[in-house]
């Protein structure tokens, strides 16, 4: 009979407990509302049911994420490079050491170790979600309170809770006394919640469902008794648990098209390896076997030079450095290639709490009889002062009332304000309740309050009355009983017949009455939560017993303006956000008129701009999403899943999102945006390790910083992709053309069976002094131009598109041609006639194509700007140059280094020539710049 019961009580039990009644709620799961459940019954429901306890995905081994880093079609095809090497190597009858072979191999061991130190810190978001909402929790089981574990807890629980217990499993409230739950990190509201036991008429959103507390949440103030409704992956957390489970991580913009250049590349290698190595083989004399292994061994040489093969480790290189530099502007970001993804981002999917205010509760505005007052400063720092048309406020009638007012509301609350031991103001309790301190402070009258005043007793705040009052002794009137209320205003003015107005008490008349509705209308369509004060001096002889027959006959002082501040820094970086193209929108689970008001102050939409809700959402099919999504900039009483639908319907349209957030709600939509960015000061631990940057300082404003660091390495790996790509065409025409062309330019004849203009020893040379060092200080290469100043980069734009392969076309064809011009000014024959040998003329061809490469540094840096605009801010680049050409003057002019790689020395004349042929490439590019700039002009 036990079990059967048990397998009626299964998760989850019942659809939504909010819309039915308490009690029927109870006797669905078989629970004493007095006593509980039997110890005997919880423990057959906890075998049945499992642990409340939230499923952690599977991890993924070490040696799946070590070969992770290598699955990427430009390491396949430099593995390849490094067996066709091996291979060449083994032909030649292993001479040597295949320092080809090895060199890449190196290279690809560097970018994998890269990759993996970077990525090893991101953890497993679904795990840290497990670790956070582990707690213990108390309940009443065999009509014993007991304290126990959150993760055995079982459905029919009674749940006793108090403040400042985490909420152990999702439960339907039975009673509450001033229960104030703190749900920010689930819904995305900034103020505790005042609960409340009523039956919910209809389905609400998360954040209105007043008769329910949810597992992973706080009680902020008060008590109360509720029946666990949902245990482990059946809560609301755990169906977070599940969507953050379930998100798949798509691959970053940049992954893409290094992928899709791998595959490029890939292609275009075989194809030239193929055609140069059979051009040589029908264009020249093969003699024998040595021969062939001559060309096969080139067109090796060609294929690993057609390979940047230091473009995996200098993109991992340029990336970690990029991480630094932003690690230093407070921006940890987890993934190397998700740098570069922010600075292509187009949209901002921002949560509102903590992220674009400061999640401290701040009074704006006080209204009392005698006007009201503008109250400066944000936060919990007693840092402003209290204006009044513009100036500081003076003494008088209105700075009386103001004093009753801060000083009514300080003493009607539980909250304390101290300043912590490294300076930061913090406060303990509710954040409303703070609120009247911090701006009692400002007005200077903390200290009077604290001396006058000592509580003898306090009515609590319930849901039914919405208001609390204490009962002081003041003892600046003789040890006068007063009791201070304060509440909601429409109910605290039912409980008045009297007004302060300066120094005096008045009737509260009709026009009085109707002014203090109509001043906390106006806060209200301010977007500020109100809270009024009220206070009653007790009859000599009336009894000072806490009870709410004391809030009667008050005398109403005033109604303050309550608001989670906009952050000031973040209305400057959506400035600079909409400047640089990119939108920004508000994601919350805010009031939608509160939403509205923060994005109309930060700029994120216009004043009287609407926001959409969750339950608008929930009304709208795909394609309504879609276009809701082009136009609607602000989203309130939103739940996880449709901030998730929302980052999914915007990446659909074709924008790269980055959502920020700092709540569990927020975690699975961080995981399924483009990037993903969590707060490091209040974010929880699951959204830090969901998503791939973490802001140190909580500092929107940090974004824009990274933003902009994003856009300068995605330039700068442009920039060495257009540096490695026409250097190695020009190694691949100087090859191809100068075996068509032998005749022409006099390459042939001699001692040789088969003449090349280049040997595959100095092609590997070239290789290894001219790619790297150069690409690499090209990728730290400061910022020229402003970036902020464009668009963001659409998703289909390529980062080598067709204006830079013809670009990478027609510098390599220069080079090309340069060298062997230099080569036939040298050999007798030809186009030019000359008289020194093969050995001169093919050093004098090499040393000008290593030289138009070094010149061709510096044409890289930009596409239309000339290499003579900030040519002298990057001293890396300049030194890697330095080091090159040294390098290159060594391999002509030591003996050793003659033998190995088959040159002579040059004279100094000879070295001039080579100078000038090179620098043609830096011409060559001047003159093409010029002709992009001037036919961008007309267009």
């Amino acid at each position: 009979m036990l079990q059967a019961q048990v397998l009626v009580h299964s998760s989850p039990p019942i659809d939504n407990p909010s819309l039915l009644d308490a009690e029927a709620v109870a006797r669905a799961l078989g629970t004493d509302l007095e006593s509980g459940l039997g110890t005997g019954d919880a423990a057959a429901r906890l075998a049945h049911d499992g642990p409340n306890a939230l499923r952690a995905a599977t991890s993924v081994p070490t040696w799946r994420r070590i070969l992770g880093q290598f699955q990427d079609p430009l390491i396949y095809l430099l593995l390849a490079a490094v067996a066709i090497a091996l291979a060449a190597w083994l032909v030649e009858g292993r001479q040597g050491w295949p320092v080809d072979a090895i060199v890449i191999a190196l290279v690809i061991l560097l970018n994998g170790a890269l990759g993996y130190a970077q990525e090893a810190k991101a953890g497993n978001a679904v795990a840290a979600l497990a670790g956070m909402t582990s707690a213990t929790c108390a309940v009443l089981r065999g009509g014993k309170p007991l304290r126990i574990a959150s993760a055995e807890l079982v459905v029919g629980d009674l749940l006793v809770l108090g403040e400042g217990d985490l909420v152990g499993a999702d439960a339907r409230l039975l009673r509450t006394a001033a229960l104030r739950v703190q749900e920010s990190s689930l819904t995305g509201e900034s103020e505790a919640v005042l609960k409340d036991v009523a039956t919910l008429p209809a389905p609400t959103p998360l954040g209105d469902r007043l008769n329910m507390v949810f597992k992973g949440t706080a009680v902020a103030q008060g008590t109360g008794r509720a029946v666990v409704t949902a245990t482990g992956m059946s809560t609301e957390m755990g169906s977070i648990a599940s969507m953050l489970d379930a998100t798949v991580e798509e691959a970053t913009p940049l992954q893409k098209e290094v992928s899709r250049i791998g595959r490029m590349l890939g292609i275009a290698v075989m194809i030239i390896a193929v055609v140069v190595v059979a051009t040589i083989l029908l264009m020249s004399d093969i003699r024998g076997p040595s021969d062939l292994i001559t060309v096969l061994l080139l067109g090796v040489s060609l294929a690993v030079a057609a390979v940047p093969e230091g473009l995996p480790a200098i993109l991992s290189v340029v990336l970690a450095m990029g991480v630094q530099r932003m690690a230093r502007r407070k921006a940890i970001v987890k993934k190397l290639s998700s740098v570069e993804t922010l600075g292509s981002a187009s949209v901002i999917c921002s949560d509102k709490t903590g992220t674009l205010t400061r999640s401290e509760m701040t009074i704006q505005r006080v209204v009392t009889a005698s006007g009201d007052t503008l109250v400066t400063g944000v936060g919990y720092a007693p840092e402003g002062k209290v204006e009044h048309e513009g100036a500081q406020i003076q003494p008088g009638a209105l700075l009386n009332e103001q004093i009753v007012v801060l000083s009514g509301g300080s003493l009607a609350g539980n909250a304390n304000l101290r300043q912590a031991d490294d300076g930061r103001w913090e406060i303990q309790g509710d954040p409303t309740e703070a609120a009247f301190l911090v701006a009692e402070h400002k007005l200077g009258a903390t200290e009077r309050r604290e001396r006058r005043f000592e509580r003898i007793g306090e009515v609590p705040f319930t849901s039914d009355r919405k208001m609390m009052s204490t009962i002081e002794r003041d003892h600046e009137h003789a040890g006068e009983i007063v009791v201070i209320t304060k509440g909601a205003p429409d109910v605290l003015l039912e409980h008045c017949t009297r007004a302060r107005v300066g120094m005096d008490v008045v009737d509260l008349d009709d026009e009085l009455r109707s002014r203090a509705l109509a001043d906390v209308a106006r806060l209200t369509d301010e977007a500020l939560r109100t809270l009024a004060v009220a206070y009653r001096p007790l009859a000599p002889g009336e009894r000072a017993e806490a009870s709410p027959d004391l809030e009667r006959d008050l005398i109403f002082v005033g109604t303050v303006g309550i608001i989670d501040p906009p952050r000031p820094e973040a209305a400057v970086a959506i400035r600079e956000a909409h400047r640089a193209g990119i939108r920004v929108m508000m994601i919350t689970g805010d009031h939608p008129r509160t939403a509205a008001r923060i994005a109309a102050d930060l700029g994120i939409v216009e004043p009287g701009a609407q926001a959409l809700t969750g339950a608008e959402l929930d009304e709208l099919d795909a394609a309504g999403l879609a276009a809701a999504v082009r136009v609607t900039s602000v989203y309130a009483r939103v739940a996880p899943v449709h901030k998730l639908r929302i980052v999914d319907a915007l990446q659909a349209d074709g924008n790269i999102v980055a959502m920020t957030g700092d709540g569990v709600n927020d975690a699975p939509a961080l995981k399924s945006a483009d990037i993903g960015v969590a707060m490091g000061i209040t974010g929880t631990e699951v959204t830090k390790q969901a998503a791939k940057m973490i802001l140190v300082n909580d500092n929107f404003a940090t974004i824009v910083d990274a933003v902009r660091e994003g856009r300068g390495i995605f330039d700068n790996i442009r920039k060495f992709l257009r540096y490695l790509l026409s250097s190695n065409m020009g190694e691949v025409l100087t090859v191809f053309l100068g075996v068509v062309g032998a005749g022409v330019i006099g390459l042939t004849g001699g001692s040789e069976a088969i003449v090349l203009p280049l040997l595959a020893t100095q092609i590997l040379w070239i290789n290894l002094i001219t790619d790297s060092g150069p690409a690499l200080a090209m990728g730290v290469d400061p910022e020229t131009d402003d970036v902020m100043a464009r668009k963001p980069r659409k998703p289909t734009e390529r980062a080598i598109d067709a204006r830079m392969w013809w670009g990478v076309v027609e510098i390599g064809l220069v080079m090309a041609l340069a060298t062997l011009l230099t080569i036939d000014l040298y050999l007798p024959g030809g186009l030019i006639e000359g008289t020194n040998d093969l050995d001169n003329a093919r050093t004098a061809g090499f040393t000008v194509l290593v030289l138009a490469q070094l010149f061709n540094c510096f044409n890289a840096r930009s596409e239309t700007t000339s290499a003579f605009h900030h040519l002298f801010v990057n001293s890396w680049l300049w030194g890697a140059i330095a080091l090159s050409a040294i390098l290159q003057v060594a391999v002509v002019h030591i003996g050793f280094l003659n033998v190995a790689f088959g040159t002579v020395p040059l004279s100094l004349e000879q070295w001039a020539v080579c100078l000038a042929m090179g620098s043609t490439v830096l011409w060559f590019g001047e003159l093409r710049k010029l002709a992009l700039r001037a036919w961008s002009g007309r267009n």
